[in-house]
């Protein structure tokens, strides 16, 4: 009898398989940018068919680039890239949205780019997925469309978490596993979401969580936007949520997320736009 044969496991190259041509396009969304160099920039994009990749444009820095007005964070834009030895470089660049109107607003502008943030931390590079492509260039719409921009991003945040397999439990008790009563439970990150009474005290930095806040966290995991869009938060019961959603985020990420601090930064320069003190239903 012949010895069992294993089978090879295929490694990442393949002469067989067709290299991506030298050239390539793909719309993308610009993250963020730093210096190289004099006059050059790493810009980090998230595109639609690569996933995140981080690319030199060549010379924006300069007086006469025509580069420049192309690569802002937020832009969503169509790039023609040529392969590098280490990065690929910008050749072209059209943009698609400008975002203006939100780099002009401290407001939205702060809070798209925690969005940028958070897409960029969570993230690999060369992992793509175009739905998280979508999820961040709907959230740039919203925030910059609506009156209310901290409800857009709250919805992204979950969405975000749902997607990459982090949402958090809120149907249960994180502790007990018990159905969790429409009462006052309390809210623990490193737990992994909501915990029951009886369970609070073996929950590391539980803080209570109110039953409107539960009804509104699960509407923002399993609802559409526009069922969240349609209830009115009370200036409270959004700061309750904003609390909730950065300590998970904080935990599931092991850092801070340093564009947090700005729209903090944001909101202590200028008064927080005016909700409706109207409970969810």
């Amino acid at each position: 009898m012949s010895p069992l044969r294993i089978p090879r496991r295929r490694s990442c190259y393949d002469p067989r398989m067709p290299e991506r041509p030298r050239v390539y396009k793909s719309p993308a969304l610009v993250l963020r940018q730093r210096k190289l160099g004099d006059a050059d920039k790493i810009l980090t994009l998230y595109t639609a068919s690569e996933g995140k990749i981080d690319v030199v444009a060549k010379g924006v820095r300069k007086t006469k680039s025509r580069l420049a007005g192309h690569v802002e964070p937020l832009t969503q834009a169509t790039f023609l890239l040529a392969k590098g030895k280490s990065l690929d470089i910008v050749t072209q660049v059209e943009t698609i949205e400008s975002f203006q109107g939100v780099r002009d607003d401290l407001d939205r502008l702060s809070r798209g780019l925690y969005c940028a943030e958070l897409l960029d931390r969570f993230t690999e590079p060369h992992e793509p997925s175009f739905p998280l492509y979508r999820l961040l260039l709907d959230t740039l719409r919203r925030v910059a469309r609506g009156s209310d921009v901290d409800t857009p991003v709250r919805f992204y945040e979950m969405a975000l978490l749902h997607a990459l397999g982090y949402r958090p439990e809120l149907d249960v008790c994180v502790a007990c596993r018990r159905a969790l009563e429409p009462l006052t439970n309390y809210w623990s990150a490193a737990a992994g979401g909501a915990v029951c009474r009886q369970c609070r005290m073996g929950a590391d930095a539980a803080r209570s969580l109110s039953v409107n806040g539960l009804k509104l966290l699960r509407l923002l995991l399993h609802g559409r936007f526009d069922d969240v869009a349609r209830v009115s938060i009370a200036p409270p019961l959004a700061d309750e949520l904003e609390r909730a959603m950065r300590e998970y985020v904080r935990w599931v990420l092991e850092r801070d997320v340093r564009s947090a601090g700005f729209i903090d930064t944001v909101r202590q320069r200028r008064p927080a736009r005016a909700r409706a003190p109207q409970a969810p239903t």
